[in-house]
């Protein structure tokens, strides 16, 4: 069945999921997940075992394993972090999708979770193929609006080539923008080796970029968007 939703990461159960009354329940469960991540056993293992736990349901499991890290990672990618000031003349390079999804995710109102180094995460997902949504030129508009206000320098996209709609998206992005849009069989190469300040929330990238900013959250915190965040933080 074709899937026919027009909004990023809606999904009709979060409300329960994710409500007032299983923040605490969440909130434990993410605090013995970074502390088992911490003493380095095995993600797969630790999020099973918590989430066995504390009977997790699988999108209340994928909310923890994408917002939770290691002390020793949390620590690592905060001070590679560039600050909205610092980020003036600077050469950006952004990990589209990534940013991209969470924006539309955040425009939209769905669930949107902080995690314990500060990144904001969605629980939407690509599955092979982009399908663009309501939200799609509001988000790419909203982007290149803050980083042109934050001054940055040079700006380029980079997109999955695998994905299918990359080339549709990427003709989006350049008529909304006049960015350069480049299309790669594997960014996060790219992405963990360039010198240029990265914008992404994935941790595999933050874990070895060189210097990253957190654009979500700048976004979040000057209320062009107003989310559903669920704090997983502490």
């Amino acid at each position: 069945m074709p899937d026919k939703r027009k909004h990023r990461g809606e999904n009709p159960q979060d409300s329960v999921l994710f409500g007032c009354e299983k923040i605490p329940l969440l909130s434990r469960a993410a605090k013995d997940f970074s502390l088992l991540l911490t003493k380095n056993y095995p993600q797969n293992a630790s999020l099973k075992l918590v989430g066995d736990k504390f009977a997790l349901t699988d999108r209340q499991r994928l909310a923890l394993m994408r917002s939770c890290c290691s002390n020793q990672d949390r620590d690592s990618r905060i001070a590679r972090q560039v600050q909205p000031d610092q980020l003036e003349a600077q050469a950006v390079l952004i990990d589209g999708y990534n940013l991209l999804i969470t924006i539309e995710a955040a425009l939209s109102g769905a669930f949107i979770f902080i995690g314990g180094d500060g990144c904001f995460r969605d629980l939407a997902g690509l599955h092979g193929s982009y399908r663009k949504v309501s939200e799609t030129i509001d988000a790419i508009k909203l982007i290149d609006e803050c980083l042109k206000s934050l001054k940055a320098g040079e700006v380029v996209w980079i997109l999955d080539r695998p994905v299918s709609n990359s080339g549709r998206l990427k003709k989006i992005i350049q008529l909304q923008t006049s960015k350069e849009v480049i299309l790669l069989d594997n960014p996060d190469t790219e992405l963990k080796k360039s010198e240029n300040v990265v914008i992404s929330t994935d941790s595999i990238v933050l874990d070895e970029c060189k210097k990253w900013f957190n654009l979500t959250a700048y976004i979040v915190a000057k209320k062009y968007c107003s989310p559903k965040i669920v704090d997983l933080s502490r």
